[in-house]
């Protein structure tokens, strides 16, 4: 495995890397942040998880000396977030960001490389990101995909000791997400320390060892992929049947039902061993059946309080 992307210095501390601590931040009398505690130690991969407006941006803003909060303190590598000696050991791709339109692809590459004392060649970095064949093109005549694959390129150019990534693989194909996954694992692998926010929640559960899900500018949970899906109460019951859905909305424990193309139905139910019980005794027809725990992605639809919990 090429691991020269995900080459990283090998000082650590065991103080966490990035600290917010009962932090506040309001715009124009809304508050985006209420009291948010976080920390980020060495070794770490967090996953941020939120709806819209919930938070998640601001404090990532917050973490990258981009913003400062209203109350309570925030620490980068133990400095002020704005301080430059902290954002020389930090690698960021923020949501909303630009390329230089005229530079081309290798151009800018060298230009950021030129900031760190001891940055990734830029060929190889090129060739780990599937950039090679676009070096001397102007980064404006790149795709959306394509510039989020620099991006997050130039956001490990430098070695960092701890990369933020906030949406990182919008816009990307299934391949270039896989690249880029693949590049993101190397870093996690030999010791790099990943906080990352997506939409994608595959993506959490690949990249993540913690997740912690944030809403209306509070932390309502934060614990390991199978801790955060062991908080939700509804497991998945699916099978092939002829009869329509509607027919087992009314089931015991039964808290939704979703169809699928291939006529199988699959009931969101508070108690799977109930509900098969129940499709037993009633000699209601099924074929194939299979049972599931509820996946992350139901897990954070119950956190911000679209299912219930236990």
């Amino acid at each position: 495995m090429n691991t020269a992307t995900a080459a990283i210095p090998t000082t650590r501390t065991t103080a966490a890397l990035a600290s917010a601590t009962s932090v506040t931040k309001t715009f124009g009398g809304t508050p985006a942040l209420s009291g948010v505690s976080l920390d980020i130690h060495c070794g770490e991969s967090v996953g941020l998880l939120g709806p819209n407006g919930a938070g998640k941006s601001t404090l990532i803003g917050l973490f990258c000396g981009l913003r400062r909060p209203d109350s309570g303190s925030v620490e980068l590598f133990g400095r002020n977030p704005s301080n430059p000696h902290a954002r020389l050991r930090l690698g960021t791709t923020p949501q909303a960001t630009s390329v230089p339109q005229t530079l081309k692809v290798r151009e800018t590459v060298d230009f950021v490389s030129a900031h760190y004392a001891d940055p990734i060649p830029t060929a190889r970095l090129l060739a780990d990101f599937g950039l090679v064949g676009m070096a001397d093109k102007q980064c404006g005549g790149l795709s959306g995909g394509q510039q989020r694959r620099l991006l997050v390129a130039l956001a490990l150019v430098g070695r960092p000791d701890l990369v933020i990534l906030d949406e990182p693989t919008t816009g990307l194909d299934v391949d270039a997400r896989e690249t880029l996954w693949t590049r993101l694992r190397e870093y996690r692998n030999n010791g790099g320390t990943l906080l990352i926010t997506s939409h994608y929640l595959e993506e959490i559960q690949t990249l993540s060892s913690r997740v912690v899900v944030i809403d209306h500018g509070a932390v309502i949970a934060d614990g390991t992929v199978e801790q955060i899906r062991g908080r939700v109460a509804v497991s998945k019951v699916s099978f092939r049947t002829e009869l329509p859905p509607s027919s087992f909305a009314s089931l015991p424990h039964a808290v939704g039902v979703e169809t699928h193309d291939d006529d199988r139905v699959t009931i969101v139910t508070r108690d799977a061993d109930a509900t098969v019980r129940t499709l037993v005794e009633q000699r209601l027809p099924f074929s194939g059946l299979e049972v599931h725990g509820a996946s992350l992605e139901e897990a954070f639809l119950a956190l911000t309080s679209k299912l219930k919990l236990r």
